[in-house]
Parts: C-alpha cells; structure tokens; sequence
C-alpha cells in the first residue's frame, strides 16, 4: 500500500510546485543589480564602430538601458512604446544591441525607427552578462549617480512605462 503513496505524495509536491510557479511573474523577478552600480563599459557605436559609449557619458541624468536585437520578436512588439517613450518623456535611452549582426541592427533601426540617443554595440553579449540579462528586451533605470533603480524583463507596454516608468523617472529626476 505505501509503495503506492511515494508515488502519489511526489506527484501532489511537483503539482503544488508546479502551481506556484505559474502564478509567478517573470517580469517581476528581483534583480541583485537594483541600488547597486551599473555596470562599467565601453562599446563602439552601432552606426558608428569607431565611437565609444560608455555608462560614464551619461552621468548625472536620469537614463534608459534597453537590451534589444534585431533577431527578437518581443523587441518588435516593444518598440512603438520606446518611440513613444523617447519622444514624449524626455529621458536618454541608450540601447544595447544584444548578441547581434551589426548591419542588420542598423537596418532594423532604419526600418521601424530610432528611439535611443546612442546604441551600443555589444556583439558577444560580455556586456548584457555583467548586467544579468538573460533574455531580451530588458529595460534599466539607472539614476544621476549611476546607480541601477528599477529592471524590467520582456518587452514595455504603455500602462507599465505610465503606472511604473514615468512616475520613477520623475522621482530620479528631483533627487
């Protein structure tokens, strides 16, 4: 009788976890980075290879880091919000061209349009690492000091950058 009841007893424990993790919300899930220092770098330009960007030349405003590639479906669904975004809220976006082929970058950004004052280029992904991505869109707001406020995991709807972003954003900005 009891070699019938591990069975079930483990079917009832993987069902019960099974649950909790479905009731979970992987855009919600805790970043170890937020209230601690963006991450340093220096890539080339995507539309210009011998141009540098680095998180250093943003110091002292209140900025975007959006993780995107050409070859993502969820950065096409996000886009309309980030040409919104960039046009209306009047904060730098820099984008980071995850793990992608340069020229289809730039062709991806002449195509559906531009919202990032600089894209940087970081084609073996070492960048997205130091900051933890692991899937693409993600959005980062990092602060005056450089310090990382808030991490967003998929692609941004309108409701989220109106009830979450701006109001973050504008904080940021009276500090």
């Amino acid at each position: 009788m009891t070699r019938f009841l591990w069975p079930l007893g483990i079917f009832a424990v993987l069902l019960a976890l099974l649950g909790v993790g479905l009731k979970l919300k992987p855009q919600e899930i805790p970043s170890p980075f937020i209230g601690k220092p963006a991450p340093a770098f220096q890539l080339s330009r995507l539309e210009a290879p011998d141009a540098l960007i680095s998180p250093a030349d943003l110091r002292g405003k209140v900025w975007l880091l959006n993780v995107w590639a050409s070859w993502c479906a969820s950065c096409r669904e996000e886009h309309p919000v980030l040409l919104d975004l960039s046009r209306d809220a009047g904060v730098p976006i820099v984008g980071l061209d995850y793990k992608d082929d340069r020229e289809k970058g730039r062709q991806w950004l002449d195509r559906f349009g531009n919202p990032y004052h600089h894209v940087a280029f970081d084609a073996d992904g070492r960048v997205g690492i130091d900051y933890g991505v692991y899937g693409v869109p993600e959005t980062f707001v990092i602060d005056k000091q450089g310090v990382i406020r808030f991490k967003f995991t998929g692609p941004l709807t309108r409701e989220q950058v109106k009830d979450k972003l701006l109001p973050l954003i504008k904080e940021l900005n009276r500090a």
